[in-house]
């Protein structure tokens, strides 16, 4: 008897199900049901777009795996899905990412072919400027990036250095330079690589004979742009340090850009030869610091605007708050969100991003956050975390609510209303309390030794 397109893609199912954890394939593939198979053609009804893409960034290697081992390797993979917030009777139907192996398997390296004049620039179309979201913390990095992509005549800032910790940000800006770049010149030869594929094609190089060594060199001395992620990953590579002190000095004399990456300054990249490090400090080294409020705030509103998404302010103002380090950590919220709404049919509240908080991005206990200053200052003055919460009036109460609320503008950097969304206070009320504070602190002893104490309790 033949096998219904349902029949195939269960089978699908049974194989993705005992090589994933039951969470994930509960949370990503319990709920794609296949549409219809003809002519090769594949299609899966997913929940919404950015389900899809989550798919594909997160899965493809598994899914595109099992569709070839089922439906053969001509399957070509297509997704339908409703857009949340749209007429439910319009149908979107939407191909996978030419670039997924469930449509074009094979290897991305562009030393792959040796030098070609047409070759991947491995770029992200994601990642552009018009969707990089800017506050005062990224500030400096994104103008001196986007002066770099606006004029290729500008070498004030070659090479550029951005740095930061994980999660901030820099994979996407040095991108965004990638993509204007090509957007004002399509014939550039711009090319972004993580530091760790740059190693591996050199030790694959090594390994093949010593005339590729050469071509290795000369592929990247060819290059107009060149883009290095996680330039941090070179070190204790002095094989690889060594071809790329060549590489450098090649394209820096030829007045070709450099941008590079990295999760530390030039001065802390300890086992890197100095020659390199003098090198990468003969431009412009920027910092990209942690997110600030107001950044975590446009981040979380731009990635549910991407799917139609929508998250309640009060619910956007509870992550923007307590995920402080990472943007990284932000876009999981909203990935979760998405999922457990879609999966457990759930509106978002407050209660729904409290759990995702709690259980799924795992929010590190000693970052400083509204849970965590309501929690240090609850536990100084011995009462109970959900009385701060609660609509008590207590003189004890209500003068710890009041701690809170400075401590959070204080350390937090919290805005006033987001504050008072948190403890369910208006806006008047927060601004009160801060301002009372602050005008004791100078003359009330008692009050600045509590505050020191709290101060050392939420440092620490």
């Amino acid at each position: 008897m033949n096998k219904t397109h349902i029949d195939m893609w269960d089978e699908c199912l049974s194989i993705i199900k005992d090589n994933i954890s039951p969470e994930q394939y509960d949370a990503w593939f319990k709920p794609i049901t296949s549409v219809s198979y003809k002519d090769h053609v594949l299609r899966l009804m997913v929940p919404t777009r950015f389900f899809a893409e989550q798919l594909e960034e997160r899965y493809m290697k598994i899914l595109a795996a099992t569709l070839f081992r089922i439906y053969g390797r001509d399957v070509q993979l297509y997704y339908d899905f409703f857009q949340i917030g749209s007429d439910p009777d319009t149908l979107i139907t939407q191909q996978a990412s030419k670039e997924s192996p469930a449509v074009k398997p094979g290897n991305r390296n562009p030393f792959q072919n040796n030098i070609v004049s047409d070759f991947d620039s491995q770029l992200n179309p994601k990642y552009t400027f018009e969707n990089y979201c800017g506050s005062n913390c990224n500030k400096i990095a994104r103008s001196i990036s986007e002066a770099i992509a606006t004029d290729s005549h500008c070498k004030t800032f070659n090479p550029l250095f951005l740095f930061g910790n994980t999660g901030v940000g820099k994979t996407h800006l040095i991108q965004a330079i990638g993509i204007r770049i090509k957007e004002r010149n399509p014939n550039a030869r711009v090319l972004y690589v993580p530091a760790r594929l740059l190693e591996s094609q050199y030790v694959a190089a090594v390994a093949a004979k010593p005339s590729r060594i050469n071509e290795f060199i000369n592929f990247y001395q060819s290059i107009e742009v060149l883009i290095i992620d996680d330039i941090q990953d070179l070190m204790h590579k002095p094989g690889t340090q060594n071809a790329f002190f060549h590489i450098f000095n090649h394209l820096h004399q030829n007045q070709r850009q450099i941008i590079l990456s990295s999760d530390c300054a030039p001065a802390d990249l300890k086992e890197m030869p100095e020659r390199l490090l003098s090198r990468f400090k003969w431009g412009m080294t920027c910092q990209l610091e942690a997110p600030d409020y107001e950044l975590r705030r446009s981040v979380l509103e731009q990635r549910a605007a991407q799917d139609g998404l929508k998250i309640p302010t009060e619910v956007l103002d509870y992550i923007a708050a307590n995920i402080t380090s990472s943007i990284r950590e932000l876009e999981g919220v909203v990935v979760s969100l998405l999922a457990y709404a879609t999966v457990l049919n759930r509106e978002i509240t407050i209660d729904l991003a409290q759990s995702v908080l709690a259980n799924a991005v795992k929010v590190q206990k000693k970052s400083i956050n509204f849970d965590m200053i309501a929690q240090r200052v609850s536990e100084f003055y011995g009462i109970e975390l959900d009385q701060i919460f609660s609509k008590s009036r207590k003189r004890e109460i209500s003068d710890a609510r009041q701690m809170v609320m400075f401590m959070a503008k204080r350390h937090a950097k919290m805005p006033i209303t987001a504050i008072g969304t948190c403890l369910s206070r208006k806006h008047a009320t927060v601004h009160h309390a801060c301002h009372s504070i602050e005008e004791r602190i100078p003359i009330d002893s008692a009050l600045r030794e509590d505050v020191e104490k709290i101060d050392a309790l939420i440092r620490n």
